[in-house]
């Protein structure tokens, strides 16, 4: 992680134009000095800044000028790329600082738009503390409360521990009786994989769109009663409960680049007791990065389970992912970009179209996934707790790693892979199929002889 040591000069000029200059400080300049901070590089800032002139008849013009240095001679060689690529800077700071003053603007202008019931202000307060409630968790700073727990055996998946007041009373958490909830611990459970082959913007979609895939709706359960601090028991296997998802629109950007959005999980059946009466959660997600032709930009899923009454204090506990792009090339990729359903399932005819399309584009796309998930629980479950999150992850991170396979433009062109029997949604319907026929009437549809996505597929079709 990077911090800086700045020098801010703020001055409002004649012509009503605002400037904010900004600089690093260093011992040679007789300002004020700052030890290092353990977990930081110190990185510096050359001069940097704000001008905004006012335009006549009303509004204003901005020009932004970020110039930094962030020490990348401790990066290891393959994240380098984001330390040293000023498309990089320019995608996170610049125009972000940009996207965010216009959708200010905007709610400024437009103070009684709502939806939902809520002010854009309050759902952008919404999208701030699931983004940073993330943050703090991917980052797990040890000033922020975060401690790092023994790992069992293998160290793909750390595992992190906060309990402390500030951690637990920025999430409201209570019990149903008032009384704080001083015994409870938030574990964060988190890994990282080198993603080749396949566009952020395409993976993130998929995931969005298909939840099934690499989601347990047992632990959605958990995650939405733990939230609640209401009584729940750790989750078992996979009972195979079927729900239906749904997207529900509930706001988005100027320029359509974040979406904030409910999604509600229908029918989830979590254990043997509720098969007789499957009941809804909802979830609060923002979801950022989906434009295939955005060059450096990081694709992110994040994600909060959120009561059905959507108050706007509810404890938010962000889960999700993060996707950023290693390489700063340009896919010549369309962003209307499709998977074609009807033609990946003719399995005897040319096969899966949309590869054959997105491998038309070429190129040796590289990002780095990060995935994080949240976990409340009392103190005395830590151990179980952690083994069930440890779990959860590594069979997210199987997934992702079969979806990012499906998703490749070049299925079986390196190291003899087999391309696979359709598109993804093709698994994802074979396999929604099979599970509302094993949840509805007790049996099985198939007895396939083989395992895994295409064997469950090519029984279906024939």
């Amino acid at each position: 992680a990077r911090d800086f040591w700045l020098l801010r000069y703020t001055s409002v000029m004649k012509d009503g134009s605002l400037v904010v200059c900004e600089r690093s400080l260093n011992n040679t300049q007789n300002g004020p000095s700052m030890p290092p901070v353990p977990s930081f590089v110190r990185a510096e800032m050359l001069p940097s800044g704000y001008l905004i002139r006012p335009c006549e008849g009303g509004g204003s013009i901005i020009h932004i000028v970020d110039h930094m240095n962030l020490e990348p001679w401790n990066v290891p060689e393959v994240l380098r790329p984001l330390y040293e690529s000023s498309t990089v800077l320019a995608h996170k700071t610049t125009m972000a600082a940009l996207r965010q003053l216009r959708q200010i603007a905007q709610e400024v202008s437009q103070p009684n738009v709502s939806n939902w019931g809520r002010r854009p202000a309050a759902l952008r307060a919404l999208s701030q503390r699931l983004s940073r409630g993330f943050n703090e968790a991917l980052n797990g700073f040890t000033d922020e409360g975060w401690s790092t727990i023994g790992n069992d055996g293998a160290d793909d998946v750390t595992v992190l521990l906060n309990s402390s007041p500030d951690k637990l009373m920025a999430l409201n958490l209570a019990y149903t009786n008032g009384f704080p909830a001083v015994s409870h611990t938030i574990l964060c459970a988190k890994a990282s994989m080198l993603l080749q082959n396949v566009l952020p913007a395409v993976l993130v979609q998929f995931l969005r769109e298909h939840r099934s895939e690499w989601a347990d709706n047992s632990i959605d359960a958990y995650l939405s009663a733990a939230a609640k601090i209401s009584p729940c028991s750790l989750p078992g296997g996979r009972i195979g409960g079927f729900g239906n998802q749904v997207i529900l629109p509930l706001a988005h950007t100027v320029e359509h680049e974040e979406l904030l959005e409910v999604i509600k999980l229908e029918g989830v059946v979590s254990c043997p007791e509720d098969a007789m009466i499957p009941r809804d959660m909802f979830l609060l997600q923002l979801c950022s990065g989906m434009d295939e032709n955005a060059v450096g930009t990081c694709a992110e899923l994040i994600f909060a389970p959120i009561d059905a009454s959507f108050a706007e204090d509810a404890p938010l506990l962000p889960s999700g992912f993060r996707i950023i792009p290693l390489d700063s090339v340009k896919e010549a990729s369309s962003p209307n970009r499709t998977l074609d359903l009807a033609s990946a399932l003719e399995v005897g005819g040319c096969g899966n179209k949309s590869s054959a399309d997105h491998s038309a584009t070429g190129g040796n796309v590289r990002s780095v996934m990060t995935i994080a998930f949240q976990f409340a629980f009392e103190t005395h479950m830590q151990d179980s707790v952690a083994s069930m999150a440890r779990q959860y992850v590594r069979s997210i991170i199987s997934s992702v790693q079969r979806v990012a396979l499906a998703l490749s433009p070049h299925l079986g062109s390196q190291s003899g892979l087999r391309s696979p029997l359709g598109s993804p949604e093709a698994h994802t319907l074979a396999r929604w199929i099979c599970r509302s026929y094993r949840c509805f009437l007790g049996v099985e549809l198939l007895k396939c002889s083989g395992e895994g996505s295409d064997a469950v597929l090519k029984s279906l079709w024939h």
